[in-house]
């Protein structure tokens, strides 16, 4: 049913491989067949297809697909090129703006982003339209708490942007002697004055990154 780089497959085979997985995709195989359900079935895993494991320099987590048509593309706070830019997203591109004095474009696509390194991923992978969190609890985090372990284990430093309770939640436990950890709340209209503007976090994560003798990302 999707489209998977054999890079995070051979990873997360047990997890591809269990019974709990084998029941989400026969539940999303009738969502999918009954309802409106985004991402489309092959964008469901393009954060991963775009990022490879080892390529990982900075993860992004966000709660779920958007939910109104033209918008998912499988990567968190993406939207498909000509789609409307929503809230959130034009809130990380206020905040972008303010740190670099960069405007950003006016192109809601962030697959610049994932090539560069910048893993994006939803804690749930699909959603029913309409309905937030829909999927939510039917065994997608499963998976995603699976990458969070793996890239936790990984020897080469990561940085993680958690904004926000939910992301903060999947990614409660990471080693910070190894890793570094940037929280804020979350860039919504309801929370994003109450701690993400201002947060500094394109500005710090290139700081880090060229600590570490990497490529700075092209916000």
């Amino acid at each position: 049913m999707f489209n998977i780089n054999k890079n995070w497959y051979n990873l997360l085979k047990n997890e591809f491989e269990s019974d709990q997985f084998k029941n989400l995709q026969k539940f999303l195989n009738v969502e999918y067949a009954k309802f409106n359900v985004y991402p489309p079935v092959e964008n469901v895993f393009a954060a991963l297809n775009l990022t490879k494991f080892d390529d990982v320099k900075v993860v992004i987590i966000g709660q779920d697909p958007y939910h109104q048509p033209n918008q998912a593309n499988g990567l968190c706070f993406s939207v498909s090129k000509g789609g409307k830019i929503p809230p959130s997203l034009e809130n990380i591109y206020k905040e972008i703006e303010n740190e670099t004095g960069v405007k950003s474009t006016t192109n809601g696509d962030l697959t610049s982003w994932a090539k560069q390194g910048v893993l994006l991923l939803n804690s749930v992978l699909t959603v029913r339209q309409g309905f937030p969190n829909s999927h939510k609890n039917i065994g997608w985090e499963v998976i995603t708490k699976k990458i969070i372990y793996l890239l936790n284990k990984r020897k080469d430093p990561v940085v993680f942007l958690l904004w926000g309770n939910n992301a903060k939640n999947l990614c409660d436990g990471i080693d910070k002697n190894k890793h570094y950890v940037l929280y804020s709340a979350h860039p919504s209209p309801l929370s994003a004055y109450n701690g993400f503007f201002g947060c500094g976090h394109f500005l710090k994560t290139n700081e880090i990154l060229r600590k570490l003798g990497k490529k700075e990302i092209i916000w």
